[in-house]
């Protein structure tokens, strides 16, 4: 695994409320080969969820999203399939809905970036239009 320098935006669109951005950008762990990678990095106080692992597998099909510690939850990004999942957190968990409308990557051995466009749904209900854009830069490298 390379040390890396990632860059995260994520954004929401709520359905009756405006949009939210955060931007994240920390040190993280980055493997790529033949088409597949792992991301991992760990949160911090500032993103909310102090103690918890984030990682993302990816794959030509699909991404996998993984938070293990303070929060747990693993959600499964793939272009026209709907997914469930399971968000757990310190004060009760709930399942939530997942519809993957689009993703883009160019990630390869040095990094790259990657968007996932996405709707999530909580009881068969909109909550919200979502997009992460991630970014991985070698650390001391040129991307």
């Amino acid at each position: 695994m390379k040390n890396v320098i990632i860059s995260i935006k994520g954004t929401q669109n709520f359905i009756q409320d405006p949009s939210d951005t955060v931007e994240l950008v920390t040190d993280g762990k980055y493997t790529y080969a033949d088409g597949r990678g792992e991301l991992t990095y760990m949160e911090s106080e500032l993103t909310g969820m102090e103690g918890t692992k984030t990682s993302f597998i990816f794959t030509p099909n699909e991404v996998i999203l993984s938070r293990e510690g303070t929060l747990t939850s693993r959600m499964v990004f793939r272009e026209g399939k709907k997914n469930t999942f399971l968000y757990d957190t310190p004060f009760g968990s709930a399942t939530m809905g997942l519809d993957t409308h689009r993703i883009t990557s160019s990630l390869g051995p040095k990094g790259g970036d990657m968007q996932i466009d996405y709707i999530v749904d909580f009881d068969h209900a909109m909550v919200g239009r979502n997009s992460f854009h991630i970014n991985v830069k070698e650390q001391g490298g040129i991307n």
